[in-house]
């Protein structure tokens, strides 16, 4: 194993990377503490992981002190928590060198592959002279039990799919202050591609068919490696069916009750208890998304329905089989994983009087944002509906702002406490992905 071992860190040294397009994710390092990323599997971490390597380089740092591998590499199917040490003996049998003398910069990729890790980690921390970084795709990574067995060497940072502005990054599009007429019309171009084409890095450059079977392949992959594999399902049809119809009907309610109904009536014999571990893995692998109601108690909002996200709208399009699903529930998607990337805590909210708001998120300072999502606010009906909800809301909760995203319109309405700000799609994506941001979202 140990020459294995030896085999992959070389090949390595001797590769080039692909870089791909710079992320505006800033991690920031801390003497002593491991840097973990985590996120949906090819979200970009392997590709991000390989940017701080060429930061390294670049500053001076030698090939020879990096040491990366990737856990998902079939030749280490072998390793396991009790052998993880064979890493650093069979890097230090090629460099005996650089033992406790110079810092060897340890790039671990996917390592929750490896059940029972953290130890590992944790004493080659205390033993050696290393910065450690980690990626996973993996929500336990940043759990308490985690935080505990790593004794709190550890940072967490979240990578998801492209963000609107990396996806104009990729198309080479600048988005950074005001924007000129053409600026604007290149942004609202690339928007509508976004909406199509997605966040995933990889499928960026493909045309449609490719880009709907490499989705479908991502679906299975997460499926099957980071579900039935890792937690062991007897039962992987279940799975797959519950998760198509969570992914039909994003952006949608759902109770725990009516899953365990609807995979009985396929005849499944899940019960509900089953159905919940489903959905929390779902979210534990970065896949799927749950809101709930905006309520004091965590008892209430617990009983009441919930919302399903998934980590990228175009995903969706390519998976599901389209009868539930509308171009609207796909927005309401975007500005979701909008949000996600920037709080962890979003809630849908409910007036007294039973009209819904997509999302209500804790403010920079005071008090809440309010946004609601729809694609057109040109049908008199439709724009009634929308307004009434955000306005009653305001009032409940003492706001004097609201806002509503849409695919075009730019407006402000008066509302009975205050106003309410009608938006692009474009623009808020842009606005919330800024340092300034204006909503204080």
């Amino acid at each position: 194993m140990i020459e294995t071992i030896k085999s992959i860190l070389l090949d390595f040294q001797e590769s080039s990377m692909e870089t791909g397009v710079p992320r505006r994710l800033h991690i920031e390092t801390m003497p002593g503490k491991a840097i973990v990323c985590i996120g949906v599997r090819r979200s970009g971490k392997s590709t991000y992981m390989f940017q701080i390597i060429e930061k390294l380089l670049a500053d001076g740092v030698s090939q020879q002190n990096i040491l990366y591998m990737n856990f998902f590499d079939d030749r280490l199917h072998d390793l396991r928590a009790d052998n993880l040490a064979l890493i650093a003996e069979a890097y230090y049998s090629i460099y005996p060198e650089k033992k406790n003398s110079e810092t060897v910069y340890c790039f671990f990729d996917e390592i929750q592959a490896v059940p029972g890790w953290e130890p590992f980690i944790d004493r080659l921390m205390r033993t050696e002279k290393c910065e450690v970084y980690l990626t996973g795709s993996s929500a336990r990574m940043l759990s308490r039990e985690i935080a505990t067995q790593m004794r709190g060497r550890a940072l967490s940072w979240e990578i998801f799919p492209f963000s609107f502005r990396e996806f104009l990054d990729c198309k080479k599009i600048g988005s950074e202050g005001a924007l000129s007429t053409k600026q604007r019309l290149l942004v609202q171009k690339a928007f509508d591609e976004y909406m199509e084409v997605g966040g995933f890095p990889e499928v960026a450059a493909l045309g449609r068919n490719m880009r709907i079977k490499t989705h479908q392949e991502y679906f299975h992959a997460i499926l099957f490696r980071d579900l039935v594999e890792r937690h062991d399902v007897s039962h992987p049809k279940a799975v797959s069916d519950l998760a198509h119809r969570l992914v039909n009907n994003t952006a949608s309610l759902y109770t725990v009750n009516s899953l365990t109904g609807y995979l009985h009536s396929l005849g499944h014999k899940a019960p509900k208890s089953a159905v919940s571990d489903y959905i929390e893995w779902f979210e534990d692998a970065y896949f799927l998304f749950t809101v709930r109601i905006f309520d004091a108690s965590l008892a209430r909002a617990n009983t009441n329905p919930k919302k399903i996200y998934c980590v990228d709208h175009a995903l969706v399009a390519s998976v599901s089989s389209g009868i539930l699903l509308n171009s609207g529930h796909l927005l309401e998607n975007i500005v979701f994983t909008a949000l996600r990337q920037s709080h962890q805590e979003i809630y849908y909210y409910k007036t007294k009087n039973g009209r819904e708001v997509d999302f209500i998120v804790p403010a920079r300072g005071q008090g809440h944002v309010l946004i609601q999502v729809c694609e057109s606010l040109a049908e008199p009906q439709t724009r009634k509906r929308e307004t009434a909800a955000l306005n009653e809301a305001m009032a409940e909760l003492g706001l004097k702002t609201g806002i509503i995203v849409t695919r075009n319109a730019d407006e402000l309405i008066a509302a009975d406490t205050g106003t309410i700000e009608v938006i692009p799609a474009w623009r808020f994506l842009l606005d919330i992905s800024s340092p300034s941001n204006n909503h204080g979202v």
